[in-house]
Order: C-alpha cells, then structure tokens, then sequence
C-alpha cells in the first residue's frame, strides 16, 4: 500500500470512528465519564466534608449536588476528541498523547469547577456564576486546552480543512492527469 492509500485510509477511519463514536447522543462519553466524575468529585469533597453517593448524587451536610449529563460535559470532550482526530498529518502516538492530554485536563478543570461550584452551591452568587460557567467559561476551557495541545504536539495543520484541502488537491491532480492522457 501506498503512502497516499495509506492516508487516504486513515483519514477515512478518523472521520468513520468519530462518527461511530458520536452516535446515540454521545452515549460513550456519558458512559465512561458519568462513573469517573462522580466518584472524583465525592473523593475530593470527601476531604471537606462528609459524603455519601447515591447513583448520580452526591449528598453531604451542606448541599445535594446531582451530577446531570450537562455537568459531566460529554459535549466538550467530543468537540476535543473531534478537533484532534479532524487533524491531518499527526502520527498514532502523538495522536493518542494529544488525546490523553486533553482528557486529563478536561476532566481535572470539570471536576474543579464542580468542586468550586459545590463550595458556593449556597451563597446568593451560585446562580451567577454557575451561568457563566455553563455559558463562558467551559467554552474557554476548551479553547484553551485545544491551543495547548497545538502547541506542545507541535501540530501545522487545521483540523477538517487541511483534509478538505488534501482530498481537492487528489481531486484536481485526477483531473490534470485525464486532461494529460486525452492530449
């Protein structure tokens, strides 16, 4: 197999597995995240507190936090796994490191900002600020975190439209050879 075949697959398979994995509502995400949430922020809050877990709540003297899809933020986690596997030209290994990476710092700010927003649930500037949250500062999140991986992986390329660029010019240089062997 070529180095063209091969690339052509590979981009094929990224785009294929992202949307396998996106399928049913980012049930995968919410399924693997929901657990490791839960437990992380009833441990930490365990060391303040006393805490007992019960499914998706986390009650302790103070408050009941309910841990709902929206907090376990699937959606992010996604739109990063779709930034780093739309990225053209990334080895396996860098690859998978830029998506460890980005996970792990995803999930420590999630969890932090569950933490803090647990510590605050009952002063009057909750509502204020769980709002900026859901609607800022977790977009910064990610924003932020996706720049970090572009810069220590080192990465050239933009995610979708270096493919999109890749497979228009096989598109032309396909044309060009046609035009060749009609002359």
């Amino acid at each position: 197999m070529n180095r063209q075949s091969k690339r052509i697959l590979g981009l094929f398979a990224r785009y294929l597995s992202l949307l396998l994995i996106g399928i049913g509502d980012l049930y995968l995400f919410y399924k693997l995240l929901t657990p490791i949430t839960i437990k992380t922020t009833g441990t930490i809050l365990s060391f303040f507190t006393e805490v007992t877990i019960m499914d998706n709540l986390i009650l302790s003297k103070n408050v009941i936090i309910e841990i709902v899809p929206a907090c376990v933020a699937g959606a992010a986690f996604y739109l990063l796994l779709f930034l780093i596997l739309s990225t053209a030209e990334m080895k396996p290994m860098k690859r998978f490191l830029a998506l460890i990476t980005a996970t792990a710092i995803l999930l420590i700010l999630n969890i932090s900002r569950i933490v803090f927003l647990a510590s605050i649930t009952n002063t009057p500037y909750f509502q204020t600020v769980h709002w900026l949250f859901w609607n800022f500062i977790s977009t910064i999140f990610v924003v932020a975190i996706w720049f970090f991986i572009v810069k220590i992986c080192k990465i050239k390329s933009i995610p979708v439209y270096s493919d999109v660029i890749y497979l228009q010019s096989l598109i032309n240089s396909g044309k060009k050879s046609k035009r060749r062997k009609k002359n």
